[in-house]
């Protein structure tokens, strides 16, 4: 992931968390966005940052992470 896309991304989620017009905005807010952007552009991340994020207490919610991301049956994936 480049430098610019980091930039992108953090403002994307500055915008959405602006265009609230709160004062204060709760930090499972801020998790949740950061969570839908990093899904957009790095699946890696995104799963890093959901198991430490949403605190996983089992493999099977780990593994759930992962499929969320997973290509669906019948897509070809990208190499």
């Amino acid at each position: 992931m480049t430098s610019e896309a980091v930039d992108a991304t953090i403002g994307r989620i500055e915008e959405k968390l602006l265009s609230l017009g709160a004062r204060e905005v709760p930090s499972e807010r801020i998790g949740e966005l950061v969570m839908r952007e990093l899904k957009k552009i790095d699946k890696i991340a995104y799963v890093r940052f959901a198991s430490v994020y949403r605190e996983f207490g089992d493999v099977d919610e780990f593994a759930s992470a992962v499929e969320e991301v997973q290509p669906k049956a019948g897509k070809v994936r990208k190499k």
